[in-house]
């Protein structure tokens, strides 16, 4: 009798938000990095990826929804959140958080909050199509130069799906990832990725949609025993991945997350 084999399936992260640190280690880590853009998001970019590669996450991420802060200073022509003129971008702090991230890990992935996050508000192009064109157009400006450095992709975290959105940015290194998302949302994201990133108590529901959308992989988050084996039931090994965006300050989660990608056959 042939005794069944553990293997493993392959782990990704969508991000983490750490939280806001106690002062005296951030001001201890920005002492260290006297003499560059070291700042609180510096900080955090570094707290969110350095407990990935300690458990041998395969595809790390990081970033999350705090880099909003970030990415809205370094667009000109906004006022507080509202939009005053023409924007454009300035890439300086942007390229140093890159570099940042890839000296720790070369290739990782980032994620940024997607730009209905940032909640800006348009005074100025009085047009939805090219309000979203600008905004997006940004978008694309600031991840093109963080690929420059060497950044792999990034994850774009939403709290809806914005249609304009997602058709304006979803690419292959371009992945968008709604925590939350209902049949709606799922609809919306298989129409224009051939990946999607899913809870346990949601697979069902793509299964469903996977009969009108072309799905070829799929990644759950925050996954368990009976989810991997449902997604198995489906799909082959190499189509399911276990994904994580950790949204607290435990040590373990991402160990936690590479001890659960695993299946017997």
């Amino acid at each position: 009798m042939t005794m069944a084999k553990l293997h493993k399936l392959t782990t990704r992260a969508f991000g983490a938000e750490p939280g806001m640190p106690d002062v005296a280690p951030l001001s201890e880590w920005i002492a260290e990095h006297r003499g560059t853009m070291a700042d609180l998001t510096t900080f955090q970019l570094s707290r969110s990826l350095a407990p990935q590669l300690a458990a041998g996450i395969g595809h790390p991420c990081a970033g999350g929804k705090f880099c909003a802060d970030r990415i809205r200073s370094s667009l000109y022509g906004v006022a507080g959140t509202r939009v005053t003129e023409e924007i454009t971008v300035h890439t300086e702090a942007i390229i140093e958080d890159a570099a940042g991230i890839v000296v720790q890990k070369r290739n990782s992935w980032c994620a940024l909050p997607a730009p209905h996050v940032l909640g800006l508000t348009d005074g100025y192009y009085c047009d939805d199509e090219e309000w979203s064109d600008a905004l997006t157009d940004a978008y694309s400006t600031i991840m093109r130069a963080m690929r420059d450095i060497g950044i792999a992709g990034h994850v774009l975290i939403g709290d809806k799906t914005p249609e304009m959105e997602i058709v304006a940015l979803a690419a292959k290194n371009v992945f968008f990832f709604q925590p939350d998302a209902d049949r709606k949302g799922f609809g919306c994201l298989m129409e224009h990725q051939r990946q999607i990133a899913v809870c346990p108590k949601q697979l069902e529901t793509v299964f469903d949609l996977s009969n009108e959308y072309d799905l070829r992989k799929i990644i759950i988050v925050d996954a368990d025993e009976d989810a991997i084996t449902l997604a198995l039931s489906r799909l082959d090994p190499d189509q399911v991945s276990v994904g994580g965006y950790c949204l607290d300050e435990s040590g373990d989660y991402w160990q936690n997350l590479v001890d659960t990608a695993v299946y017997t056959r």
